[in-house]
């Protein structure tokens, strides 16, 4: 066994035991899932050790800035101080400000810290906004001390993520739900500043009373909407827990599935007819995105978010030109007169992972795990003469799957595929805008 699988396992058998059974959180008292290392000593020092460059004595002592391979007896040193300081173990309650997240272990410093707390919203920038839900970008080297106390409450509930007090290289992006005067914590997810490995997402938490309502899923597109643009095919950090690979499973699925139902569908998306005159309609070109006269659309009714004003949201899904060259259409005569139309496409994995933003080996990943990868077929291919031109000798073939619509209709419904949660023109344009870290 290496020195990082037995730092990997010693920490797994230290995490396992929660320090806190509960932790009350604005309004919510929550039980919390596992141990997190808050470095509570026995005066109850309420706040972290600050990796500043300032020549100052770390808060606990003998813990200076931690690097990757550092952190591991930094928590080793906060878990021993806190199982002295907290005899009653996974009986004991933590109370935690719902907008700073600083951590107090008694109900009166609680209650004297909600007087004079003046945090509404977490310091950073908006992102993302749709009715009352907001994402914010938070720089962890400008907020330092939020994002440490961040971390904390959130590996409550995260148990394979390696927790680090150095932020200065993440970026935190907080979903929230806005009252009249401030913006709660829904949930949150970091990413590495500069990733060597094109990860867009180190950790994700959805805190409890919110879970199973879409919010996750919200977050993960919104990093794969990052990565899309940096012009980069995103996966999350790894290892992921079960939850995490279920989260995940579940949105590369219905990325795939959007996308081969954007492409195999002869019509717009929501028209049920088109009329010309004079001439059939050019089905192989890329679809405009204004209203025409002659197409006949589908009414829907828009269920919107909360707070959201609703809106007509009619424009057709436009289809690039690289995505409209997948695309070749067949039209076969019928004895009375008629056209049929077929749509095929022909594609690579890797033209699948880029359209869509998954890495080919996720890609794969999902398409085997539904079934999608099972149907094998060959396509002839025509032979290349050494001088160029067709071969006289007999085509080659060239082994392909199989997916019909059919089959992509049975897997969405199967895995229950809703639609994006993230609506593109709700982000914040501005606030994305290269070189603001």
């Amino acid at each position: 066994m290496t020195e990082d699988e037995y730092d990997f396992q010693h920490h797994r058998k230290i995490y396992a035991q929660r320090n806190f059974d509960k932790v009350l959180f604005g309004q919510w008292l929550i039980k919390t899932w596992y141990f997190s290392p808050y470095p509570l000593t026995e005066n109850e020092d309420h706040e972290p050790a600050q990796t500043t460059s300032s020549a100052g004595t770390p808060k606990t002592a003998g813990v200076h800035k931690p690097t990757a391979r550092s952190h591991a007896r930094t928590a080793d040193l906060f878990a021993s101080g806190l199982n002295r300081s907290n005899a009653q173990g996974e009986r004991s309650l933590l109370w935690v400000c719902d907008m700073c997240f600083k951590y107090m272990t008694d109900n009166t410093s609680w209650e004297l810290h909600k007087k004079s707390c003046q945090v509404e919203h977490p310091p950073g920038n908006k992102v993302y906004q749709r009715g009352a839900h907001t994402i914010w970008e938070v720089d962890g080297s400008k907020a330092k001390l939020y994002c440490q106390n961040l971390s904390l409450f959130g590996k409550l509930f995260i148990d394979v993520k390696t927790l680090f007090f150095d932020c200065d290289n993440f970026l935190f992006y907080i979903l929230t739900d806005a009252s009249s005067r401030k913006d709660h914590l829904i949930g949150f997810f970091s990413k590495e500043k500069v990733s060597y490995d094109d990860y867009n997402l180190a950790c994700i938490l959805t805190l409890p009373p919110f879970q199973k309502m879409g919010f996750g899923a919200l977050m993960i597109e919104f990093s794969y909407e990052l990565s899309r643009r940096e012009g980069k095919t995103g996966t999350p950090e790894r290892p992921l827990s079960d939850l995490g690979l279920r989260s995940y499973l579940a949105y590369w699925v219905s990325a795939l599935i959007r996308f081969f139902r954007k492409l195999l569908t002869v019509l717009p998306p929501s028209t049920t007819e088109i009329v010309t005159k004079g001439a059939p309609p050019d089905l192989g070109s890329p679809i405009r995105e204004s209203s025409e006269d002659g197409i006949k659309r589908r009414k829907k009714t828009n269920k919107g978010w909360d707070g959201e004003v609703a809106m007509d949201d009619t424009a057709f899904d436009s289809i690039d030109d690289k995505l409209a060259s997948f695309r070749h259409f067949v039209t076969t005569a019928n004895p009375d007169g008629s056209a049929t139309t077929h749509v095929r496409i022909e594609c690579t994995l890797a033209d699948i992972a880029e359209a869509t933003n998954i890495r080919v080996e996720d890609a794969a990943f999902a398409l085997q795990e539904v079934g999608m990868l099972d149907r094998w077929g060959q396509i002839r291919k025509p032979g290349i003469a050494p001088g160029g031109g067709d071969a006289e000798e007999p085509s080659m073939k060239d082994d392909v799957v199989v997916l019909t619509r059919e089959i992509v209709e049975r897997v969405a419904g199967d895995r229950k595929v809703k639609k994006t949660a993230l609506v593109p023109k709700y982000i914040v344009e501005k606030a994305l805008q290269p070189g603001r870290y």
